[in-house]
């Protein structure tokens, strides 16, 4: 991708030259089914004679004129930046081309519903995508008004983060829509959405009396699956937390939420014009864990509309306050706001270990990362740019006091309305409203990377009754950091119906290699002992000799939500670490998964039983482990409550497990209905699940897949069918499948993820191995010549973690070695892949122990 780098050097120095105006946009979406053409007028103020550059990602510039002087496009337009010499003190540049739809998921993103053959498009532009729909100075501090004009066929919905105008009629089947100017916005969260969607419409009343239109939008073909009442109630519930939290008025004129097809993410936080994964449009059953996660993610989107929209970082270094920020207020609103009032066990279950995953690669880096170019933005949307982040403000929130939290955030909204800022700005107004010093907090939790280590070290006497408890803390000898921790330490004793609950608890700080804490001599120690109780720390956890036995045994028993995933946690990190054997782990999980209440901790300890019996067993006895996983999967289906979330889960489990001839007939029987289990209905969705085993399984092919796509011709089939057909277990299948993705160019964002995740569904190494040379040799070229999002899709997807050995090691090891000045977002790939298959082979060592 040579080219469309931006360094913050050249930002900084054009910021200094330039301050934008407002921008009219005049685009045409009826000339051409690959291009769309597009005028530019930007007015902007710079330093008289100096000279700067404008960003513009075209396919072909017709014109360019400056202060009313024509230049000429084949001297100052490359295809992605156009040059603006001799600036006067006031400036007009009006820029006349044609711009390119894309198919991976950034700029204007055109797709054809396979259902209708309708044309639906969408722009997404983080980070720096903006500039391949309308010509722009692409860079967050260089805020402007934005007036769209769009012309498109008079049947469609034209959105964008205005109201949306009345349509004045062009005839031959086109309209025209003038959109007011927008306030003063980054373009980063500028959008378009266009074509013939759905949409249902709501309002509610703003805290500073205005009416705000409400809309959802999906597309024709998925408007019987959208439940927009159920988008609506989530999104007024959490107007009224953030209103009344924040103290601010939404900023916006309206609140539009469209659900767009072939996403790269969850969703961006355009200004009023907010659009999501059409996977949170429901056509199948989804599980709880994901009906609870869309709520999170409407508030997450919502609280970017002051937190990113209104106050708006100043470079990409801040990225991470903007997610952060909007993940941990959007699981306290979902908490306190919504039904899922246990969201704080899913942000530990899914958020906090991603964040403990993320903060132990090679690449970890601190919260507030060192962003020299767009490269570096891209990779850093991570989990700590979300996760770390906001379990740290988590720790912050309880630690100077709700009231003074939401007093400072008032006055930041207040004070900084409209504009940019740094992380100190916020800092200051914290630190006002508290009474606190944050600068030693900030130095020690933002500006270092990795994770504390926190371990109980008590002794007792022979009653049990602890006579000395103290918290060790260690960290990596590369990032020897040890912090501050606010956290609880709980103790859980069996009572006489068998189940563990807290008998002891109390908060506690801690600093230092080791902390001595008298306020736990005298109680007895009981049968586990939890620090970090009521997860208020970031930390890997572990437990002390008797409360690991404990919770090997009997963590089911464990009565609170929170305290049990909390134990699930420290076990599966000592599982990572080569602690706990994996075989011992996989038992474990067998053993306790039945009883677990919480539908995203389930779908989470399923994830981490997988990787355990796949990838962290030996070689020698894996074959063995995933038969007994498969059987175990399938006996916990058939006893699981009828028609349960628990149900749902363990068919999908043993589906993704099934590899014997005995499997394989379940699974066949399952998707003819000759077994069928009380409460499950085998839908579209699980039914292609089904499918993809049997194919893997070598007992369906190329005719089923056809088959069952010609019921399903949708986005989502076409996804499914790739998958398959990914799967389809022999070498010819594997090489259409990598040639379709790796070897060609074309393939769609969703189809290249799709195929990637069925090549990789196989029982048997030796069908993918051959390809191992292949990904090595053509990184560059894959890095060279595809969009970011799609090489990176690529890169990932495609490194072998699945076939960790030695052999790995070596050639990821010699590609890192021979490419020492590849850029450094793409040897991040590589890096996070090689650690993932060392921490894998350190995995297997320790399996191969007794």
């Amino acid at each position: 991708m040579p080219g469309l780098n931006l360094t913050r050097i050249e930002a900084d120095e054009r910021a200094e030259l330039v301050s934008v105006k407002h921008y009219d946009i005049a685009l045409d979406l009826t000339t051409s089914e690959t291009t769309f053409r597009t005028v530019t007028r930007v007015t902007f103020d710079a330093q008289a004679g100096a000279s700067t550059f404008i960003d513009a990602i075209t396919d072909k510039v017709y014109a360019v004129t400056l202060n009313g002087t024509e230049l000429d496009p084949n001297e100052v337009a490359d295809g992605i930046r156009i040059q603006l010499p001799n600036l006067a003190e006031h400036n007009e540049v009006v820029i006349d081309a044609d711009m390119r739809y894309m198919n991976t998921g950034e700029g204007l993103h055109r797709f054809v519903d396979p259902a209708d053959g309708e044309v639906y498009l969408y722009s997404q532009f983080e980070v720096p995508d903006a500039r391949r729909m309308y010509p722009c100075f692409e860079q967050p501090n260089l805020k402007a008004t934005f007036a769209f004009t769009v012309t498109a066929p008079d049947h469609w919905q034209v959105v964008s983060n205005q109201p949306t105008p009345e349509a004045e009629p062009l005839g031959e089947g086109k309209a025209r829509w003038a959109f007011e100017a927008t306030p003063r916005m980054s373009t980063y969260i500028t959008a378009l959405v266009a074509g013939p969607y759905q949409v249902w419409r709501d309002e509610l009343t703003s805290t500073d009396g205005r009416t705000i239109p409400l809309g959802v939008f999906a597309r024709a073909s998925l408007a019987e699956f959208m439940d927009p009442e159920n988008v609506f109630t989530t999104t007024k519930q959490g107007f009224d937390f953030f209103e009344n939290s924040f103290g601010v008025p939404y900023p916006f004129d309206k609140y539009d939420q469209l659900f767009v097809p072939e996403y790269n993410m969850g969703a961006m936080e355009n200004a009023g014009c907010v659009t999501f994964t059409e996977s949170y449009v429901f056509r199948s059953r989804v599980s709880d864990a994901i009906r609870e996660r869309r709520v999170i993610t409407i508030l997450h989107e919502l609280a970017h509309m002051w937190f990113g929209d209104l106050v708006t970082m100043n470079w990409w270094n801040d990225l991470w306050l903007n997610e952060s920020f909007a993940e941990f207020i959007s699981t306290l609103a979902t908490v306190e706001a919504t039904e899922w009032t246990n969201d704080w066990v899913s942000f530990l279950a899914s958020e906090k270990t991603w964040a403990y995953r993320q903060d132990q690669l090679p690449s970890t880096h601190p919260i507030v990362a060192e962003i020299r170019d767009l490269d570096d933005v891209q990779v850093n949307f991570d989990g700590i740019t979300y996760a770390k982040g906001a379990s740290v403000l988590k720790q912050l929130f309880f630690w100077v006091g709700r009231e003074a939290f939401f007093k400072g955030i008032n006055s930041y909204f207040t004070k900084h309305a409209w504009g940019n800022t740094v992380l100190d700005d916020l800092l200051v107004e914290l630190e006002a409203a508290s009474g606190r010093d944050l600068k030693d907090w900030s130095k020690k939790w933002l500006e270092t990377a990795q994770v504390n280590t926190l371990r109980p070290q008590l002794e007792v006497d022979a009653e049990g009754i602890i006579t000395k408890f103290s918290v060790l803390q260690t960290a990596p000898a590369e990032y020897p950091t040890l912090r501050p921790h606010r956290l609880g330490i709980g103790i859980y004793s069996k009572n006489a119906d068998g189940k563990l609950v807290q008998s002891f608890n109390v908060e506690v700080d801690i600093d230092g290699a080791e902390t001595e804490l008298p306020q736990l001599v005298g109680q007895h120690r009981g049968d586990l002992v939890l620090i970090n109780d009521g997860d208020l720390a970031y930390a890997k956890i572990r437990l002390d000799e008797q409360s690991l036995r404990t919770a090997l045994s009997s963590v089911s028993d464990i009565e609170d939500p929170l305290a049990r995933a909390l134990v699930l946690a420290s076990l599966w990190d000592a599982t990572r670490d080569a602690e706990i054997r994996p075989r011992e782990y996989t038992r474990h999980v067998l053993e306790d998964i039945a009883t677990e209440t919480e539908s995203t901790t389930r779908r989470q300890v399923l994830g981490q039983l997988a990787t355990a019996a796949r990838r962290f067993t030996t070689a020698e006895d894996r074959d063995e482990v995933l038969a007994v996983v498969a059987e175990d999967m399938l006996q916990l289906s058939q006893q699981a409550a009828a028609g349960s979330d628990a149900q749902f889960a363990f068919v999908r489990s043993f589906a993704a497990f099934a590899s014997s001839d005995a499997h394989l007939d379940a699974v066949q029987a399952l998707l003819d209905g000759s077994l069928q289990l009380e409460g499950l209905t085998v839908d579209t969705d699980l039914g292609w699940e089904l499918l993809q085993a049997l194919v893997a399984g070598g007992r369906a092919g190329e005719a089923e897949i056809a088959a069952r796509h010609e019921t399903d011709r949708t986005a989502d089939g076409n996804r499914s069918a790739a998958h398959a057909r990914a799967a389809i277990p022999t070498a010819a299948g594997k090489r259409a499948a990598w040639d379709s993705t790796w070897t060609n160019d074309g393939a769609t964002n969703d189809v290249v993820r799709a195929t990637i995740a069925g090549f990789w569904h196989t029982n048997d190494d030796a069908l993918v191995e051959p390809f191992v040379d292949e990904y090595f040799d053509g990184i560059l070229n894959i890095w060279n010549s595809r969009s970011y999002h799609i090489a990176e899709f690529l890169i990932e997807g495609y490194f072998p973690t699945p076939l960790a050995s030695d052999t790995i090691v070596s050639k990821a090891t010699a590609w890192l070695d021979a490419n020492t000045d590849a850029p450094a977002a793409l040897r991040r790939m590589l890096l996070e892949g090689l650690d993932d298959v060392k921490r894998a082979l350190k995995a297997q060592e320790r399996d191969a122990q007794d």
